[in-house]
């Protein structure tokens, strides 16, 4: 069984539990712990206990317990991702992939130190000084989501605890193992016990959560139902609240586009990971009359990818998370048909030998997909590609900034000044110009717009050091204290 990290230790209190699946085969694998409010009341003993002392400790040492906790995730990184795809389902170089994209943010949290020297201005007023400095929120903690059980909790507390906060991390019960791992390489580091704890649970656990007063902060990735409310109720106990939802990122194929390398791009983005990413590609918009190619290409490729579970080195994609999602991405196939979308390729009753309780699905494609429809205007998050035709770029334009979602969105064009335009004038967070999945490096900042972000920040980054930490000003004057001319005698013992 899957207890928590807390204090450097794995412990719980509870007795209840969940039950862990392994997604290829449909099949109880583990079960993790089910925290209740002792379990919680631990958590946060230990965390109120590390802070005070790891607030203290210099951003330099701070620092270097990173850079041995990078070393070690690098060292352990074939053990990680087995983790993940064993609970996930997502490939094995899928799995590395998000390991190095998490890598990649305790790598940027390493040069904190350099991002809390503040602000200095001499004679603000006469003989006056002003400066400021970042310090420590508190303690923080982090909600995350089952589709990237290694990368989204990276995007969250490296970075606060290099601001010199402790952290709180509550993962996906459906995979929950690779957190604990990371956590007990972060004590193998020389992590304090208490700075990084980890507790597993159900939305009780949340709600202990988002209830304490003495949590400063809150990080979430997750759907915008959830996201939102993470976010309402958050707020009403005064907590800072970073909460990312959902997503519908359009990719715009333009008329002068190199073909062969958007389709390639829209491949991968649509049914990597089994469509299960925030920043997956679930429409393609083909501007006038490149859609019939677009189309032909796409359901062509589309049909060569391999599902097969993450034990075969020569799968393109696994099976999605759980039979319940698998049916619910079986249902908005059924509406689109039923709304009068064509679909071009079922992704539906896929059977793989040995594998036949696995919760596989192929890739679909839907053309002649409209903006009233149900598997338009909602987040599918499975491996369910849309086509939209339109006859103009403003019309691509005008359909993207109109959704409710404002998360990532691409444009394909050999024209500078459509790129230039499509830049600046979409009404979307992160932006693509010839690449599939505009993700942000970390030391640039993830986040949406619209229903997509929820609160003033996004993830990692610059905006990550001023969402995990508060600025204090500070204004002084020195009085004269002696008479000028008159020597100071410093005591001799």
């Amino acid at each position: 069984m899957i207890r928590n990290y807390i204090h450097g230790k794995v412990s719980s209190f509870s007795t209840e539990t969940l039950d862990i699946f392994d997604p290829a085969k449909g099949e109880k694998i583990n079960k993790v712990v089910n925290s209740n409010k002792l379990d919680f009341e631990n958590v946060l003993k230990s965390s109120k206990e590390a802070m005070q002392s790891w607030s203290n400790t210099t951003p330099l040492n701070r620092s270097r317990i990173l850079s041995k906790y990078k070393n070690l995730i690098e060292k352990n990184i074939e053990n990680l991702a087995k983790l993940i795809s064993l609970e996930h389902g997502k490939t094995i170089e899928d799995a590395k992939g998000s390991i190095i994209r998490g890598l990649e943010v305790v790598e940027f949290a390493i040069g904190i130190p350099h991002l809390l020297k503040g602000e200095f201005s001499q004679n603000v007023g006469a003989n006056i000084d002003s400066w400021s400095m970042r310090k420590p929120l508190g303690i923080c903690a982090g909600i995350t989501p089952f589709n990237f059980p290694a990368m989204v909790p990276m995007w969250m507390f490296p970075i606060s605890i290099a601001c010199g906060n402790c952290f709180i991390l509550k993962p996906s019960e459906k995979n929950p193992s690779c957190a604990i791992r990371l956590a007990e390489l972060f004590t193998d580091a020389g992590l304090p016990d208490g700075v990084l704890n980890v507790i597993n649970g159900d939305k009780n656990t949340v709600n202990n959560i988002l209830e304490c007063k003495e949590i400063n902060s809150i990080s979430f990735v997750g759907s915008t139902p959830v996201a939102k409310y993470i976010y309402q109720k958050s707020s009403s106990y005064g907590k800072r609240v970073q909460a990312l939802g959902g997503a519908k990122n359009h990719l715009v194929v333009m008329p002068d586009a190199d073909l062969n390398s958007a389709v390639d791009g829209i491949i991968g983005a649509a049914y990597g990971s089994a469509g299960e990413r925030c920043m997956a590609v679930s429409v393609a918009v083909a501007v006038g009359n490149i859609g019939d190619n677009l189309i032909s290409k796409l359901h062509q490729k589309a049909e060569s990818l391999k599902v097969a579970p993450f034990n075969d080195e020569s799968s393109d994609m696994g099976p999605v998370i759980s039979n319940e999602h698998k049916n619910k991405i079986e249902n908005y196939i059924e509406t689109g048909i039923k709304e009068g979308a064509n679909l071009i390729l079922d992704g539906r009753n896929i059977k793989i030998q040995g594998y036949e309780n696995g919760y596989f699905l192929g890739p679909s494609l839907f053309d002649n997909v409209n903006t009233e429809m149900t598997i338009y205007k909602e987040e599918i998050f499975g491996p369910v590609l849309c086509v939209v035709r339109v006859n103009s770029y403003e019309e691509a334009v005008q359909i993207i900034n109109k959704h409710k979602f404002g998360n990532g969105t691409s444009i394909y064009t050999r024209s500078g000044e459509t790129a230039h335009d499509f830049s600046h004038n979409i009404k979307v967070g992160m932006v693509g110009v010839n690449v599939p999945i505009p993700v942000p490096m970390a030391f640039h900042s993830f986040g949406g717009w619209k229903e997509s972000l929820f609160g003033d920040h996004a993830m990692h980054g610059i905006e990550g050091v001023r969402f995990y930490t508060k600025l204090k000003t500070i204004t002084s004057r020195w009085p004269k204290s002696i008479k000028p001319g008159v020597e100071l005698k410093m005591p001799t013992n």
